[in-house]
């Protein structure tokens, strides 16, 4: 019986943030995966290795979490006054889908360094020495980024002093810049409240501000979920009703927050909405053993992704956090002490993470304007993704 041999695709794998996954120019891609659809997804999910009924991406390029199981592909833009168009893949580790519903915030931050090293970005944009600033159209919620990529001698500076709790080594800081985070196609709280009843059927009524800024998220009160916000990967990924739990509660958001239509999809679409639950600061010790203080921080966020407590925070619900606690009102801004902001620094499970962040009401509807945040990227690996030739037709 004939195999069909392993293709070569390049390809870098690079971290991103608290994530890491696997950076594709479009136009190295087989035709056939050079557009969306069934093709794309089949060679994607082979590159990582899923659907893993192991759990462990041992025949891929994953990581077996939500953090290190992402594909991103990217091109020269086809928007006007951009650089780059940015399209981000999160891939389920026990079943065959992609979830190409929101974005990646962490992996934004190494947007712009590939762009710029693999000739994606015009030279004239770059400096000799200084910093780029790559404006990078986001393909998934079709919004505007800008990163801050630091250049020493025409070249990406990626190595530096900047420490990100949640990342074991220091890098070059990037600012990443996300303008007009909230979603464009409908009010950025889309049930119109600030904080609503959210009937969450075996858990009871909670109180819940659900925003569309950054990602779409549902925050609900930890102490009315029988937690204290200072819970680490463990004592959630561990406990099998705690996971049911948050997705039953997750999958009753998206159906208030008219994601869904039917409660049963919320299978289909783990990237979207997030599950977080805040809480007033208190002292604990994050997961790398570091002390956080009360003082060090404004409130205690913890968020779901893909089904799993995350190990420190996605980017894109730090921008729904900052964006939330900006809002007087919210469930964020009260457990953030309430009051006008601009910046909110959280704890989380591996630290601690400042984002700043604008919000204005106009006509009495609130318009997020802008989040910020530092991050670090780094090549970790680069030259060819190797996957059996029949394994996306």
């Amino acid at each position: 019986m004939s195999h069909a041999p392993q293709i070569k695709i390049p390809a870098t794998y690079m971290r991103g943030g608290t994530s890491k996954g696997v950076f594709f120019r479009l136009d190295d891609l087989p035709e056939a995966a050079q557009q969306p659809g069934e093709s794309r997804d089949k060679l994607l999910l082979r590159v990582i290795g899923s659907p893993d009924p192991y759990g462990k991406h041992t025949d891929g390029m994953g990581g077996a979490t939500s953090s290190t199981s992402k594909t991103v592909i990217l091109s020269k833009s086809e928007q006007a006054d951009h650089d780059v168009d940015y399209l981000f893949g999160q891939v389920s580790i026990d079943k065959p889908f992609i979830d190409w519903s929101g974005n990646c915030g962490n992996l934004t931050a190494a947007v712009g360094s590939f762009a710029i090293s693999n000739g994606l970005v015009d030279a004239d944009r770059i400096p000799e020495d200084g910093i780029a600033e790559i404006r990078i159209w986001q393909v998934n919620i079709q919004k505007t980024i800008v990163a801050h990529v630091p250049i020493t001698r025409g070249e990406v500076q990626e190595t530096g002093d900047f420490e990100l709790d949640g990342v074991t080594f220091p890098a070059a800081e990037v600012q990443v810049d996300f303008m007009d985070p909230a979603d464009a196609k409908g009010s950025m709280f889309p049930t119109g409240q600030l904080v609503d009843d959210l009937e969450v059927p075996g858990v009871g009524t909670l109180n819940a501000t659900m925003i569309n800024a950054g990602i779409p998220t549902v925050f609900v009160n930890a102490e009315d979920i029988g937690y204290t916000g200072t819970e680490l990967q463990d004592d959630i990924n561990n406990d099998p009703q705690a996971l049911e739990k948050l997705e039953t509660i997750r999958a009753y958001g998206a159906l208030k927050m008219g994601l869904i239509e039917d409660v049963s999809e919320a299978a289909d679409r783990q990237h979207t909405p997030k599950v977080a639950w805040v809480a007033k600061p208190t002292a604990y010790t994050a997961s790398s053993g570091k002390a956080v203080s009360a003082d060090d921080i404004d409130l205690l966020v913890r968020a779901m992704s893909m089904g799993k407590l995350h190990h420190a925070m996605m980017g894109t619900a730090a921008v729904a956090i900052a964006i939330a606690a900006a809002v007087p009102g919210t469930l964020v801004s009260e457990a953030a002490g309430g009051g006008e902001r601009t910046d909110v620094r959280f704890g989380h499970p591996s630290g601690t993470l400042r984002v700043g962040a604008e919000a204005k009401s106009v006509d009495g509807q609130w318009q997020a304007v802008k989040a910020s945040m530092s991050r670090s990227a780094r090549v970790l690996m680069e030259g060819h993704i190797r996957v059996p030739g029949d394994s996306f037709l």
